[in-house]
């Protein structure tokens, strides 16, 4: 429907009103339908006013026949994106308004096309970002408004380089008589870091012929700032990490609980990683606090010192003005045994830590890593230990030195397999093990093969492994365990079993036992809880395996 005075023909298919003043011409378009800006719209309107429309882009010559528009009017679409050529053919523009929309970004670059461009309105949008050049090409800009955007931090040199407020100094300087420009900022989320030290500033001197819409600028974060104003702010400047230790060189005995700690200074606050030779084999408890406005503090907690924890640790902190780290280096030292009848065995034991875990599992087979700590690592010879875990005789493999990886193949389906490795002379102890189950079928596995592994080897540890008893699987695809874990049968008037947990937190495996304290369904597994008969292990098996098939 249309209303047009005569002699004017109705653009089909929308409601538009159309007007005619004295030397002037406008068009107001309300339609929900539309979904782009129309191809014939007359050439001389000069003002144009689409709103509450599904507008989600304005493409490439969307007004090419429009060079006489002055007033473009596009509140309350769902306008997403501006092509940087949109307004290419507007120089006459002299108002734009877009509140209301979904805008993310703006191409700046764009108003090089309309240099008589007196008001921006750009609030109610989504805007996160304004680069250092945004406003250079709006050279007769006398209203911005960017309020109720998603703005968090702003350079200062954003308004120092715009022509208007560089204009209005040079003009101030000569007490020359200018027009005001006005600046809308208010209802943005801004966080009130080093990052924004200059804004803050800036405003705090502004003076007119700039004007605040709304000088009551609010920090919204960080914690410590929100809810202040700009005007009562004080921030500090950016710096680069500074670290520090209380003891970069530490020394103990095997066994003793050990925390190594650092301070990082910075602004902003840093993150902070620890790094050590033996992460991806075992990750410790790392703590941080902030002790300060521009000071973290970090700690690592090493339980039960191993002589395998010996090396160099290093704390790194980084921010966005770069990074620093500080080594600490740890030295677990051997208890001193006393002689016996089995005095070179035992001391051969103390000397040697053995971690061992799946890294990878096929349809077929697994492949074996470990890392092992010794007193002559280059002639150490292994043993590993392989076989059904209920068979008294196991296949036994020497190893020479310096290999680490070990290819296991020919696995059968639906059985419970034992694997330890040790050094040449000794049996494996408990800790040294993995026990892991098989998939309940072949052709499973070759469909779904690493969600089932890792899914099986997990329900090898709720359904069969007794207590001191190991189970891994890949670090990258722990993230599928909770459906077959959920669905596993359990024992529902057990006790919880902490010593499990507590047993496995002490290997290797961390990562994936911690998930399973944390989400996964093991509190009412019990610590008595055994596989009673072959039958009822592969049906158990079976139905776990079923059911995580649907997942």
């Amino acid at each position: 429907m249309c209303v047009v005075p005569l002699p004017f023909s109705p653009i089909v298919g929308i409601l538009c009103l159309k007007t005619y003043l004295f030397f002037c011409r406008s068009l107001l378009c309300m339609d929900i339908s539309l979904r782009k800006i129309l191809g014939n719209i007359p050439k001389d309107i000069k003002k144009l006013r689409i709103e509450n429309s599904h507008l989600t882009e304005l493409p490439h010559g969307s007004f090419s026949n429009n060079s006489a528009l002055e007033f473009l009017w596009l509140n309350f679409n769902n306008i997403t994106v501006i092509h940087p050529e949109t307004l290419e053919h507007l120089k006459d523009l002299k108002e734009l308004r877009l509140q209301g929309n979904r805008l993310c970004t703006v191409p700046w670059t764009a108003f090089q096309a309309t240099p008589c461009l007196n008001i921006l309105d750009l609030k109610h949008n989504r805007l996160d970002v304004l680069p250092k050049q945004a406003l250079q090409y709006l050279i007769n800009l006398t209203y911005l408004d960017l309020s109720f955007n998603q703005l968090m931090v702003v350079s200062e040199d954003v308004f120092i380089q715009w022509p208007m407020y560089q204009k209005s100094q040079q003009l101030i300087s000569k007490a020359e008589g200018i027009s005001n420009v006005v600046l809308a900022l208010h209802n943005n989320p801004w966080m009130c870091d080093c990052h924004l030290k200059g804004l803050v500033q800036f405003f705090k001197f502004i003076r007119p012929p700039v004007i605040l819409m709304n000088s009551y600028l609010m920090c919204r974060g960080p914690v410590s700032k929100a809810g202040q104003f700009f005007y009562e702010v004080e921030l500090n400047s950016c710096m680069k990490p500074k670290m520090s230790t209380p003891n970069s060189n530490i020394t103990i005995q095997v066994g003793l609980n050990i925390t190594l700690s650092c301070l990082a200074q910075a602004s902003p606050l840093p993150n902070i990683v620890w790094t050590y030779p033996l992460k991806k084999l075992k990750e410790f408890d790392v703590s941080t606090s902030p002790i300060g406005e521009d000071s973290i503090q970090s700690e690592l907690v090493i339980p039960s010192a191993h002589l395998a924890d010996s090396g160099n640790y290093t704390c790194m902190a980084t921010n966005s003005m770069g990074s620093s780290s500080i080594p600490i280096s740890l030295h677990v030292q051997p208890p001193q045994t006393v002689p016996s009848s089995s005095s070179y065995l035992a001391s051969v034991e103390e000397h040697s830590y053995i971690y061992m875990r799946i890294t990878k599992q096929t349809v077929y087979g697994i492949v074996l890593e470990w890392y092992a700590v010794t007193d002559n690592p280059s002639e150490t010879w292994f043993t590993l230990y392989f076989g059904i875990y209920e068979a008294v005789k196991k296949e036994i493999v020497s190893i020479g030195p310096g290999i680490n990886t070990y290819w296991v193949n020919d696995l059968l389906p639906a059985t419970k397999y034992e694997a330890c490795i040790s050094l040449q002379s000794q049996p494996p102890r408990k800790d040294q093990c993995i026990v892991f189950v098989t998939g309940s079928d072949i052709s499973e596995l070759e469909k779904r093969e690493k969600i089932i592994h890792i899914i099986v080897v997990v329900c090898a540890l709720v359904l069969a492994v007794p207590i001191g008893m190991y189970v891994c699987a890949s670090e990258a695809h722990i993230g599928g365990l909770g459906h077959c874990l959920c669905h596993c049968p359990q024992r529902r008037n057990g006790a919880r079993c902490p010593s499990t947990v507590i047993e496995s937190k002490d290997t290797m495996f961390n990562n994936l036992t911690t998930g399973i304290e944390e989400s996964l369904c093991l509190g009412e597994i019990r610590e008595d809880q055994r596989w009673k008969s072959g039958k009822e292990r592969k049906e158990n098996f079976s139905k776990c395996v079923i059911e995580t098939n649907s997942y």
